[in-house]
């Protein structure tokens, strides 16, 4: 994979860079456990103030003991969701205004696929069939 140390370049100093080739795989720099990662993407404005937002790709580890205050995502009743989990008030909170945070209650299909462990900002999207 090809580096280019952005923070520190300027519209005169490219066309004299030479290009750094480093060992990295993204995949070995964003995924702990392949066996137990996946990744969504995000749909919707819930979780603007967590830094993420519609569009963004999720790294989602089911290897990860969830905490309080993780970003979490769950199945709740039939529908995946993506919100920050409140353990002490059994809740599952947003990171937006305007969103209401909701608190499960006995009855509720709830699981929880996994701790959101990185969001990848995406400014072209992916040409993906994913229904």
């Amino acid at each position: 994979m090809n580096f280019i140390p952005v923070a520190k370049q300027n519209a005169v100093e490219v066309s004299n860079f030479e290009f750094s080739s480093l060992d990295l795989d993204i995949d070995r720099l964003l995924i702990e456990n392949p066996s137990a990662t996946y990744i969504g993407l995000a749909e919707g404005q819930s979780m603007v103030d967590a830094g993420i937002f519609s569009g963004d790709l999720l790294i989602i580890s089911r290897a990860q003991q969830v905490k309080d205050g993780d970003v979490i995502v769950a199945c709740l009743n039939g529908v995946f969701v993506v919100k920050k989990v409140d353990k002490q008030n059994n809740s599952l909170l947003p990171a937006a205004k305007g969103y209401v945070s909701y608190v499960l209650q006995p009855g509720d299909e709830f699981q929880i696929e996994g701790v959101v462990t990185q969001s990848i900002r995406l400014h072209r999207p992916l040409n993906l069939n994913i229904q």
